[in-house]
């Protein structure tokens, strides 16, 4: 059972099932998150205050319940009184930015931002996949509808649009171009 915050700013518990497992590295990169935006004590609190099963020990090449992740976004929400999308939402953008410096490879001749998110989905996501086959990664469908305009349509079980839509916004301030990033949530909770 974990604890959600609805969209009338209510708390109210659901049953989530372990079935769906993340990386290690989005976790120890949201831990490096909260430490930065937020403090030590705070990383501190959350390891010892939240359910955990794997006692928060996390590694970057290991693999943990999607359940943890909601657990700890959740309790960070708590704690800070921050709502949930804005926290994935910035994470989103901090989780890019660690990309951008340690997978560089990802970028070199890329000339701009769309070029670059639709390359998630053909060739970064392949690449992960032979260091990680156990990864369940997100899937992206693109389309350019114009020279202009972007069309990108994210799939999850895990839904986590709000991360999605922090990754978009920073691929655009590394590309330094100024774009309007709209976002509209689909039915099934996990496509934006």
């Amino acid at each position: 059972e974990s604890i959600v915050q609805g969209s009338n700013g209510g708390y109210g518990k659901c049953l989530i099932q372990a079935k769906h497992h993340m990386k290690g590295i989005v976790f120890t990169e949201f831990m490096e998150m909260v430490e930065q935006k937020f403090g030590y004590e705070m990383v501190d609190e959350l390891l010892t205050g939240t359910d955990l099963p794997s006692g928060g020990a996390y590694t970057s090449i290991g693999t943990y319940s999607h359940h943890e992740m909601v657990s700890l976004v959740v309790g960070l929400s708590q704690k800070t009184e921050l709502p949930i999308p804005t926290l994935l939402y910035t994470f989103g953008q901090h989780l890019f930015q660690t990309f951008a410096k340690s997978y560089g490879q990802f970028f070199e001749g890329v000339p701009d931002a769309f070029t670059f998110l639709e390359s998630i989905e053909r060739y970064i996501h392949v690449e992960v996949k032979k260091l990680y086959p156990d990864a369940e990664l997100p899937r992206f469908q693109t389309k350019r509808l114009d020279e202009k305009t972007l069309e990108m349509i994210y799939h999850s079980e895990r839904s986590m649009g709000d991360l999605a839509h922090g990754l978009i916004a920073s691929s655009l301030e590394y590309f330094n171009e100024k774009a309007e990033n709209h976002r509209e949530s689909m039915e099934d909770g996990g496509k934006i």
